[in-house]
């Protein structure tokens, strides 16, 4: 892996070089603990809580010794980006057709109602009970299209197989995170192990990786698990949000999904109806206006 992407507890001026080298991290860390901050950065710092900013750089420099990164690269210097605006696409577009790559994403209806898939390089959350269909979904993705290699990642076992290590870091996760079709079952397992942080920080890591191979990650998380802050981080995180739903109406049980999110797209302002079925969750061809 060539770098990670920055957390915005970061001040913006730590990113005025190409990269950030390991050094720098250590250096701001001294910085931080001996009290002596850099007036560039004292007003960020007086804005954002200093043990937050602790936390985060210390969990950096932990994922970068366990994977081996030197530098992460800053946003700005990552290829495709425009000078001009600072902004780069997420996602790769033909040079044919000049639309963008799309996967199935394995239920039907949903490819219709994302018009061919998820965009290529993406990283999907998916929410809801943990009745909701998730697992369903998450394995339709992953396992539908046999032609492209996946691996359907359950963070509880790999922790169980590698004993105290794991309890380490949740970077030792990401040798298990290959191919096209990624999941994750579930990122509520690496939260409550790890917390908040650290999972957002193996998030960032892996979606420089999707941007460069041009593959997809999908991750559950469980509803009415996490606090609502960080559950609006997660979500920030991410470049498309689904919501399952489950509603109970006398004796029926009425099942729907929600795109909440497109990242550089606008969302579609329709519910999903589907269903639960021997094979799978089989989603209506046709949708309802939210």
């Amino acid at each position: 892996m060539s770098g990670i992407s920055p957390s915005r507890v970061f001040p913006p001026v730590f990113w005025d070089a190409t990269t950030l080298s390991r050094g720098s991290v250590i250096g701001q860390l001294d910085c931080l603990t001996s009290g002596a901050v850099c007036p560039l950065y004292a007003q960020h710092y007086r804005e954002h809580d200093t043990i937050l900013i602790l936390s985060a750089l210390i969990g950096l420099l932990a994922i970068m010794e366990v994977t081996g990164i030197s530098s992460v690269v800053r946003e700005s210097s990552v290829p495709g980006m425009s000078p001009a605006t600072g902004k780069t696409s997420l996602t790769e577009m033909s040079s044919v057709t000049g639309r963008v790559k799309k996967r199935p994403t394995g239920i039907v209806g949903l490819n219709l109602l994302l018009d061919g898939g998820f965009p290529e390089g993406t990283m999907i959350m998916i929410h809801g009970t943990a009745v909701a269909g998730l697992e369903l979904a998450a394995r339709h993705f992953c396992h539908d299209h046999p032609d492209e290699a996946g691996s359907y990642v359950v963070p509880e076992e790999c922790m169980e197989t590698a004993g105290t290590a794991a309890k380490m870091n949740p970077a030792l996760l990401l040798q298990k995170m290959i191919g096209m079709r990624i999941v994750v079952d579930s990122l509520s397992d690496v939260i409550e192990r790890y917390g908040i942080e650290q999972a957002l920080f193996l998030l960032s890591i892996v979606k420089d990786e999707l941007k460069k191979n041009n593959s997809n990650l999908m991750f559950i998380v469980y509803a009415d698990v996490h606090s609502p802050m960080d559950m609006a981080r997660i979500m920030r995180a991410s470049d498309i949000v689904i919501e399952f739903k489950t509603d109970i109406h006398q004796a029926e049980i009425e099942r729907t999904l929600a795109v909440h999110k497109i990242k550089d797209a606008a969302a579609p302002q329709r519910l999903l109806p589907f269903i639960i079925t021997d094979h799978g969750i089989e989603a209506s061809t046709t949708s309802r206006v939210v």
